[in-house]
């Protein structure tokens, strides 16, 4: 039985932060994309780009929040070890929506990004 290992369970305030993170990012658009610290600043997590990419780490798949929309500030994909193969999986559920990903894991950021309303 393959896919990621079942996280360990999270203190509240965590599964609030992680609920926080969740709900911003099922507001981003199909074929458009997001940074982790951009969600973070969304959350009011001003520099907590970190414990937002950890949050999304922690979603079992397949799930319906879109985290495969948020990306490094570089514009790329961010490959975790612990996930093995979800940048793969990252990368064509982006290509589905349109979005170029090249075999580096770099997508053109600036003509996707997404502007949160305010």
């Amino acid at each position: 039985m393959g896919g990621r290992p079942r996280p360990a369970a999270v203190p509240d305030s965590q599964a609030r932060f992680d609920q926080r993170v969740y709900a911003a990012v099922a507001r981003i658009p199909r074929g458009q994309l997001a940074t982790y610290g951009q969600i973070a600043e969304l959350i009011g997590a001003y520099g907590q780009a970190r414990q937002v990419g950890w949050a999304l780490r922690r979603l079992p798949l397949p799930s319906p929040v879109p985290w495969h929309r948020v990306v490094n500030a570089q514009g790329r994909i961010s490959f975790t070890p612990s996930r093995e193969g979800s940048d793969w999986i990252q990368a064509e559920l982006l290509r589905v929506e349109g979005i170029p990903v090249d075999g580096e894991g770099r997508l053109p950021l600036a003509q996707h990004r997404w502007l949160a309303p305010s």
